[in-house]
């Protein structure tokens, strides 16, 4: 739809119109057939004799006439504008222009048509942030699957140039292949969470003992880094869950801690229980240099990295699993600053039926 017929009148322009203007019209001929069926004479002109069609003084009909069609053509228009703008705004978003707003172009009337108005430009906006995200989603996958085949291909070249370099050049290969290899499982992980895809049915599990093991395996990993994990928590949450994936979430946040955590530095992993018992808390401790605060919540999106981070070994896409699977149990996640330093991580679960993702 182009700007020149977004102006012209349009077929809800003439309905109303015409239903208006059919309306007051069948007002007036059901007074002069009140006035021709009953007798009666219409009051009489206040200067004498006037011009009279049958019972109906032509003057005055003639007025009414025109006056009608001048409050139907004003109403008809008044309403049929602003679904005008709307269609227009409709035929923009569906072209591809997301940037389309449409609430400004409603003036200063405030009925529930600007508020279906504003509706749609908050449904613009978020549409416009989804598809941004997902091009920057595109743009870092490209990027992530970009750095480790150009070190294979490095790699390969070195060894055709000089055989003899060709066993550190195999570990090196190997490297980047597992590099490759974790990325595409969390790629795929991360996108069957975020499409909602099936997942294994959910099973009754005992959410502590799962802290417990996951606990238990990241002390021993630490323990190569002078870390020690401490696990505190009650003696049990029995809860409706998909295990792998609240695995898969407990243990990201905690390798994480582990990651970035101080050299010789402890992480507390605590559980506790809400007094109706309905609710099960679990935070991560570490002592590591954190981050900035208007990063605590960016942290959670694929690809995230924080300044100083890029040494790490990782893929980025572990805080945004966990984000989804607690998401997807009706739980939740944040990250705050631990005072002292650090970072303390804390993740809700419920203990009731899944929750829709």
């Amino acid at each position: 739809m182009n700007t020149r017929s977004a102006r012209r009148p349009g077929r809800l322009f003439w309905k109303f119109f015409l239903s208006q203007w059919l309306g007051m019209l069948m007002t007036l001929v059901v007074v002069a057939t009140y006035f021709h069926l009953s007798g009666h004479e219409p009051p009489p002109h206040p200067r004498g004799e006037a011009l009279l069609f049958g019972v109906v003084p032509v003057v005055p009909f003639t007025t009414g006439v025109i006056g009608m069609l001048l409050t139907s053509a004003g109403l008809a228009w008044y309403l049929s504008r602003p679904i005008r703008h709307l269609s227009w705004a409709l035929h923009q978003v569906a072209d591809g222009r997301l940037d389309t707003r449409v609430q400004h172009r409603m003036g200063g009337r405030d009925d529930e048509i600007v508020d279906l108005a504003g509706d749609f430009d908050r449904m613009a906006r978020q549409l416009q942030q989804l598809t941004e995200s997902r091009q920057q989603l595109l743009h870092d996958i490209s990027h992530e699957l970009r750095s480790p085949l150009a070190r294979l291909q490095v790699a390969i070249g070195l060894v055709r140039q000089d055989p003899t370099s060709f066993e550190p050049m195999l570990g090196r290969i190997e490297r980047e292949s597992q590099r490759l290899d974790a990325l595409i499982d969390e790629l795929l992980t991360w996108h069957r969470l975020e499409a909602g895809a099936a997942v294994p049915p959910p099973s009754r599990l005992d959410v502590v003992e799962l802290l417990q093991a996951i606990a238990d395996d990241a002390h021993f990993e630490a323990q190569a880094r002078g870390q020690v994990v401490r696990f505190e928590a009650p003696p049990e949450f029995v809860a409706q869950v998909h295990g792998e994936l609240l695995y898969r979430a407990y243990e990201n946040i905690i390798r994480n801690a582990i990651k970035f955590n101080a050299p010789d530095g402890e992480v507390l992993v605590s559980a506790s229980v809400d007094t109706a018992g309905l609710w099960l808390t679990c935070t991560v401790e570490d002592r590591g240099r954190g981050v900035p605060v208007d990063m605590l919540g960016a942290i959670f999106q694929p690809f995230a990295r924080v300044a100083g981070s890029d040494n790490v070994q990782g893929v980025g896409l572990g805080l945004a699993i966990a984000k989804r699977a607690f998401a997807l149990h009706g739980g939740r996640v944040h990250a705050e600053l631990r005072e002292g330093g650090g970072l303390r991580m804390v993740m809700a679960l419920p203990r009731g039926e899944l929750y829709p993702g």
